[in-house]
């Protein structure tokens, strides 16, 4: 592959609410056993890019840990690999990342040391699946400086949540907008890039020089009628977690015949690092329809349409509906959870009840579990 990659892992989402209060987004679990950042990880080998980059920042505790090694991605190798960057307080510089563009200045040695002549750059916290050969093969043969890779939303979906752009019919971007207050394009970035390396080096420094330090704000609409930028569509699967309802809407996506036939039999797969834990047990009187259930659980109650994480304990009589249950969450006997996400080590006393009446409830009980 000709390009590096570099995996944009640091920001914070408050409108994930609590559930980001101790992660980073990307770090967010997904459909019953994968992290968020798996998605773009898997692409990024899949492609057969052999070096790339994560930059982590906020929260990056759980982040790191789960990236702590390579092999699960195909990167432990001699040539390449996989390389965690969080900020470092050097001679020269002493902030945290300021944003995404200086958060790749800070690490601009990296692409110096590099020998691929393009870069792809994608966010930590998207889940699809695509092969990036495809989106350089267009680069290179649109002779773009940047190349975006957008998406048509459907009729309903809130657009002001991305960047909106709009494209002549060559496909160049003749306007970008990020988070407009009113969306005027259905046509959405997906936060994934293409450029040539030497030509990040420049924009990137420039911008450093200008105290300017946003990669979409600072350099793609600043540049947008100076630089050759176009637009690169996909028509398949694609979502962004950083909302509550996004996160939501995700997960139970997977309960979906087709969207878990396209991310978990169809090729490629995508990878993620493997716990050891048995398989989930379930015990006489468990009902569980449409839903998920994740390793090294037990089920003893009712579960329907929902997404249950690992080494999650349903206790009797529980029923959930609609909801996703994270990781080594312990529910007390006579439990009723509808509509709800319940943060991961969560300890759900006995006959509590928590219902999302108007749209999604997240609930975060600090119960002491070994103090019950």
């Amino acid at each position: 592959m000709r390009a590096v990659g570099i995996i944009l892992a640091g920001g914070n989402s408050r409108r994930m609410h609590e559930l980001t209060a101790k992660r980073a987004v990307a770090a967010m679990p997904v459909a019953g056993s994968y992290r968020a950042i798996d998605f773009a990880l898997s692409n990024m080998t899949n492609s057969h890019i052999q070096r790339v980059a994560v930059l982590t920042q906020y929260n990056a505790r759980s982040l790191n840990e789960h990236l702590n090694s390579s092999k699960w991605w195909d990167f432990g190798r001699k040539q390449g690999g996989l390389y965690v960057f969080t900020p470092t307080i050097t001679a020269d510089n002493g902030y945290w990342y300021r944003g995404t563009a200086d958060s790749i200045y800070q690490n601009l040695d990296f692409l110096r040391k590099c020998h691929e002549p393009y870069v792809i750059i994608t966010s930590g916290d998207a889940v699809y699946k695509m092969d990036y050969n495809k989106v350089l093969e267009y680069h290179i043969a649109k002779k773009a400086d940047i190349t975006v890779v957008c998406k048509e939303l459907e009729e309903g979906e809130d657009a002001t949540r991305f960047g909106t752009i709009r494209m002549n019919e060559a496909s160049r971007i003749e306007e970008f907008e990020e988070k407009p207050m009113v969306a005027n394009s259905r046509t959405i970035s997906t936060g994934i890039y293409v450029i040539r390396r030497r030509l990040l080096i420049d924009l990137i420094e420039h911008s450093a020089e200008e105290e300017r330090y946003d990669f979409v704000t600072d350099i793609l609409i600043r540049y947008k009628n100076l630089k050759k930028i176009y637009g690169y569509k996909i028509n398949g699967y694609w979502n962004n977690i950083s909302t509550v309802d996004a996160y939501y809407k995700t997960n139970m996506d997977f309960l979906k015949p087709d969207v878990r036939h396209y991310f978990f039999k169809e090729l490629p797969a995508v990878y993620s690092k493997v716990s050891d834990q048995p398989p989930a047990k379930y015990n006489p009187g468990a009902v569980v329809k449409n839903s998920l259930v994740g390793s090294g659980s037990i089920i003893n109650g009712t579960v329907e349409n929902s997404v249950i994480f690992k080494k999650v304990f349903v206790g009797n009589n529980c029923v959930i509906k609609n909801s996703i249950i994270l990781n080594d969450v312990y529910l007390g006997d006579n439990t009723y959870i509808e509509n709800c996400i319940v943060e991961s080590r969560d300890t759900i006393r006995a006959n509590t009840r928590h219902v999302g009446e108007n749209g999604v409830k997240v609930v975060v009980e600090k119960n002491e579990r070994y103090a019950l």
